[in-house]
């Protein structure tokens, strides 16, 4: 798999996170990013998945992953054992995000998030017009086949590190082509955040 070929969202990503650290991707998926950072970044990598599907293309990639369920916890990890826990287009999918956040930031020294942006112009603009639940390209279900539980905007989030005491230590938004470098809340179809809990 060649850094070209691999999506914006895994490519910001994979320049954040520092080479020969300790990453935990949670809900990997088949290991795409996982296998990039353990070939080109020399990471010790682990995921946790709960599609089996998913777990034997990464094992068949030769990655460990485990199967879980992150809404459980990971009691099974001492605090700040990961130099990294990546819960990329992840978070809005569980049950129980506040804690799989806290828990997150238990395990790893810093949190890398990504999610789709329920503000951005085109699902505004559909529900407003159409007054449909909007389908893109970063929320491209519809509403009785779609794995989110949460729609939240950029704005949300910020509110949400706010109150929780969690530092923003970077922020990236992006769109089908690029970053987004002005109104975010309004133009990025999704965003990236590195978090440190205080």
């Amino acid at each position: 798999m060649e850094f070209d070929s691999i999506s914006l969202d895994h490519k910001i990503i994979y320049k954040i996170v520092d080479a020969g650290s300790k990453v935990l991707d949670l809900g990997c998926g088949t290991g795409e990013l996982l296998f990039l950072l353990a070939k080109e970044k020399n990471v010790r990598a682990q995921g946790i998945e709960i599609n089996d599907e998913a777990i034997y293309k990464c094992v068949e990639r030769g990655l460990s992953v485990f199967h879980g369920d992150i809404d459980r916890g990971l009691s099974e990890y001492p605090n700040k054992s990961f130099d990294y826990v990546i819960l990329n287009q992840t978070m809005q999918q569980a049950k129980k995000a506040d804690f799989v956040i806290r828990e997150s930031l238990r395990v790893g020294k810093k949190l890398i998030v990504g999610f789709p942006n329920f503000a951005y112009i085109k699902a505004r603009t559909s529900l407003f017009f159409k007054g449909k639940t909007p389908i893109t390209k970063a929320l491209p279900y519809h509403w009785y086949d779609t794995p989110n539980l949460h729609f939240l905007t950029i704005s949300d989030f910020k509110d949400y590190c706010k109150e929780k005491n969690i530092d923003i230590l970077e922020e990236r938004y992006l769109n089908g082509k690029g970053e987004v470098k002005f109104w975010p809340n309004l133009f990025a179809l999704n965003a990236v955040f590195v978090l440190e809990k205080r």
